[in-house]
C-alpha cells in the first residue's frame, strides 16, 4: 500500500521524531510511505477561532495534495478529526471541496485505527521495557472513536507494562487555543491530569496527540516528576535491536 504521511504542524515543528517513527513502523510492516511536500497546516486553529474562509483554503490545499493517496496516515487524532469531521462542513453541498472530501475523508486515518482497522495488525513487533500509562485524548476518544485500538497495540508490545490511568477520559485542558484564552482553567485541568499520571507509578506517559503530551508533560516537568512522554508511534516503532542503540 502507498501511504501518504500528513505530519501536522506540531509534529513538524516540535516533535520530528514522531514522523520518523511512523515511517520506520510502516516500512517495517512492508508498506511504501511518501511525504507530499506541498502539505501545510490542517486549519484547525483557524476553524476553531472562527476563521472559516482561511480554513477552507487550507482544506482545498489538503485535498489537492493528498487526492491520489491510497491512504493518508496522521499521527494526531486532533488533526485527523479536523479533516474527517470539519472539512465536509467547510464546503457547500455539491461544491468541488465537498465532492473531493466525500472521496478523500474515508481514506484519512489516525495511526492506531489505520494499523488495527486497515492493516489488521495489533502486534507490530515492538519492544519497549517500561511502565507506560496511556492518556486517551479528547479528539481520539470523542470524535474518532478510537476506543480500545491504542490499548490493543500497547498490550502487544514486548516488555511493556500498561498501567491504568485514573479518570482517564477527563480532558487534559490543552484544547489548542483554549489553553491561551483560558489559561488558569487549562493549567488546573493539566495539574489534575498530571496528578493522576503520577499516581500510577508509570515511567512513560503516551498518547496519540503530541499537543496533549506537551501540555501534560510541561506540568510533569515543572513538578520534577521524572516521568517522560512519548507519542504512541515512537513506542510502536521501537524494537529490541533499535532500542539497544538508543
Amino acid at each position: 500500500m502507498r501511504i501518504a504521511l500528513f505530519i501536522t504542524c506540531v509534529n513538524d515543528t516540535l516533535f520530528p521524531d514522531t514522523g520518523r517513527a511512523v515511517v520506520r513502523l510502516l516500512e517495517r510492516l512492508g508498506h511504501e510511505v511518501v511525504f507530499p511536500t506541498d502539505q501545510t497546516c490542517c486549519g484547525q486553529m483557524h476553524y476553531n477561532t472562527g476563521y472559516r474562509r482561511p480554513a477552507a483554503r487550507l482544506a482545498v490545499r489538503f485535498a489537492r495534495t493528498f487526492d491520489d493517496a491510497d491512504a493518508v496516515v496522521v499521527p494526531s487524532a486532533s488533526c485527523a478529526a479536523m479533516i474527517r469531521d470539519n472539512y465536509p462542513r467547510l464546503g457547500r453541498r455539491g461544491s468541488r471541496l465537498a465532492r473531493r472530501m466525500d472521496s478523500l475523508a474515508p481514506r484519512v486515518y489516525d495511526l492506531t485505527e489505520f494499523l488495527v482497522d486497515v492493516l489488521d495488525v495489533t502486534d507490530v513487533g515492538a519492544y519497549y521495557p517500561h511502565k507506560v500509562v496511556y492518556h486517551p485524548t479528547c479528539h481520539g476518544l470523542r470524535f474518532l472513536g478510537l476506543g480500545d485500538r491504542p490499548y490493543r497495540l500497547l498490550r502487544a508490545v514486548r516488555g511493556l507494562e500498561l498501567l491504568e490511568l485514573p479518570e482517564a477520559t477527563e480532558c487534559c485542558g490543552f484544547g489548542g487555543t483554549f489553553s491561551v484564552k483560558n489559561g488558569d482553567v487549562s493549567s488546573a485541568m493539566g495539574f489534575d491530569k498530571a496528578r493522576h499520571v503520577v499516581e500510577t507509578g508509570a515511567e512513560v506517559l503516551c498518547a496519540v496527540d503530541n499537543s496533549c503530551l506537551m501540555h501534560i508533560g510541561g506540568t510533569l516537568s515543572r513538578q520534577r516528576s521524572g516521568l517522560r512522554t512519548a507519542h504512541i508511534a515512537e513506542i510502536l516503532a521501537s524494537t529490541e535491536k533499535e532500542y539497544a542503540r538508543t
